[in-house]
Order: structure tokens, then sequence, then C-alpha cells
């Protein structure tokens, strides 16, 4: 079995007593956190209770603004791809997102932070004060035309950095009672 970080959609944000109702699935990846996950919840990142794990290891962001964000990366890495595979990894993904739509994104990220010798609890803190603003900024440069290199690194990693197992099922569910 891969070790995966895992995407899903909610109208409210878990608690250390429970968790939001209903939670859509989005998207996991195997053996990384992709560049995707992290922009979706590179607007209003926030550490938040896991829905899965006990440790206080889930990272929460505003799905409107970074679908918005994804959308416009995808854009500007797709004028630099002659590839169809990509063309339809975007229209899969933005589809999907369409219809997962709620108020925020929460990132599972329990089972590859487990893989470090670092405490879970720091490396998200580490992700969501360090790596996700990194990525967002370089994302945004990109955009604006300002970061050419990170740009084509991006296109040429695309498929590890987007093309990730969107479903309403994921390895972890979370079915209505």
């Amino acid at each position: 079995m891969a070790n995966r970080s895992y995407l899903y959609s909610a109208d409210g944000l878990p608690t250390e007593q429970s968790n939001p109702k209903p939670i859509r699935c989005v998207s996991e990846h195997n053996w990384s956190i992709p560049l995707a996950h992290k922009i979706l919840v590179g607007r209003g990142t926030a550490v938040v209770p896991s829905m899965i794990w006990n440790p206080r290891i889930g990272i929460a962001g505003d799905y409107d603004a970074g679908a918005e964000l994804l959308t416009d990366l995808l854009r500007v890495v797709g004028q630099g791809l002659p590839d169809g595979d990509f063309a339809e990894c975007v229209a899969r993904t933005t589809a999907h997102l369409d219809k997962q739509r709620a108020k925020y994104f929460l990132l599972e990220t329990g089972e590859m932070v487990s893989l470090g010798d670092e405490d879970p609890e720091e490396a998200v803190r580490g992700l969501v004060e360090y790596d996700i603003p990194a990525e967002v900024a370089r994302a945004e440069a990109a955009i604006a035309g300002d970061d050419d290199a990170w740009l084509a690194s991006v296109r040429a990693g695309w498929q590890d950095n987007f093309a990730s197992f969107y479903s309403d099922w994921l390895y972890f569910s979370f079915p209505e009672d």
C-alpha cells in the first residue's frame, strides 16, 4: 500500500470533538504531497485537527481562493505544453473541483509526514508556515510571468504535480450517517 496525501472539502472545519458534515472526497496522491494539493490549501491556510489521525496535523484552506489559484496556474502551465494528456488532466481536475465545491479544502498529510524523522505536528507546522506559502509565492510569480525557471520545472513534472487521483471515494472516505 502506498502512503498518500488526501484532499477533502467541507463547509466547516474539524474540531477536537467532531468532523464537519458532509465531507466530500476530492483527491489522493501516492508518495507525496503534490504541488496541486499545496496550492489548493494555499489561501487562508491553517493547521486544524486531523479528521483521520489523533495529532493536530490537518491543513485547511479557503476553497474558492485555492481553486482559483490552481486554475490560474494550470492555465500558464498549459501554455507551454503541446501534450493533449495535460488538457485532459486539467478538464478532469476542474470538473471534479466544481462538483465537490465547499467552503474549505481539508488536506490530510498524516501518512506523508509520518515517513520522516520529524514530529508530525512540527512537520505540518513547517508545511503551513514555510513550504505552502513558498509554493504559492512561486505560483503567483509564474502566473505573473516572473518565474520562468520554476514554471519550466513544473511543466516538466506536470504528472507528479497535477495528475492525482480525483474521485468521490478515497481510501479514507466519510460516508454520511
